[in-house]
């Protein structure tokens, strides 16, 4: 397979992701956190590529981006007004909340019952996901390796086993987003990354 990068700046980028992601392909573009792998969250044979090309343990969950408030939905339903109100303090943004997965999402997604969503602080690829649908991301990179924060990291590790690289310079922000359990009214911090804890814990007090 030839992968092919493409700058963000042209005017053809946002048509070919969105066309070989509706065609099962796999991308990678940048974010406000890092570079991310993505396909389409409904595509099975897809998801199940991008294990295989990161060489990614089935048991490791694959988040899903969202474009905007609406395609939620169509990831959970199950969401509390309290998770409502933390997710409108830091989306979009570095934030990511796990959360019940709908059922009909593909198992490959996640081996238990909720799902990591997150909704980007960067134009393009919300831009991408509100035309193509939510995509399931991880980060751009081989497991175990360093996430990559540019597309030329990403090609080096993934140079013909994905379709196209939109190379969009540095990612700014450089960290993983913060991880937290919805799930329930505890709020469990997960993953520390670009939010930090008592930023979180915060709004939580003051929604209180």
């Amino acid at each position: 397979m030839q992968t092919k990068i493409i700058k963000l700046q042209e005017v053809t980028a946002l048509e070919e992701a969105a066309a070989v992601l509706n065609n099962g392909g796999l991308v990678v573009f940048p974010t406000d956190t890092v570079y991310g792998l993505a396909a389409k969250v409904t595509d099975s044979v897809a998801i199940e590529r991008i294990y295989d090309v990161k060489g990614r343990e089935h048991t490791k969950a694959i988040a899903v981006l969202i474009g905007d408030q609406s395609q939620l939905n169509e990831v959970s339903d199950q969401i509390s007004n309290q998770t409502h109100n933390l997710l409108k303090n830091f989306w979009p943004g570095a934030l990511t909340a796990v959360v019940k997965k709908q059922p009909e999402l593909p198992k490959s997604l996640s081996p238990n019952l909720t799902i990591g969503v997150r909704m980007p602080d960067f134009e393009f690829a919300r831009t991408l996901i509100k035309k193509v649908g939510p995509l399931a991301t991880t980060s751009a990179n081989l497991s175990g390796f360093e996430a990559a924060i540019n597309a030329e990291m990403a090609y080096k590790q993934l140079n013909g086993k994905i379709d196209l690289i939109i190379d969009g310079g540095f990612c700014s922000g450089g960290v993983a987003s913060t991880v937290i359990d919805c799930t329930d009214e505890s709020f469990h911090i997960l993953r520390e990354g670009a939010i930090k804890e008592e930023q979180i814990r915060a709004v939580l007090r003051h929604n209180t």
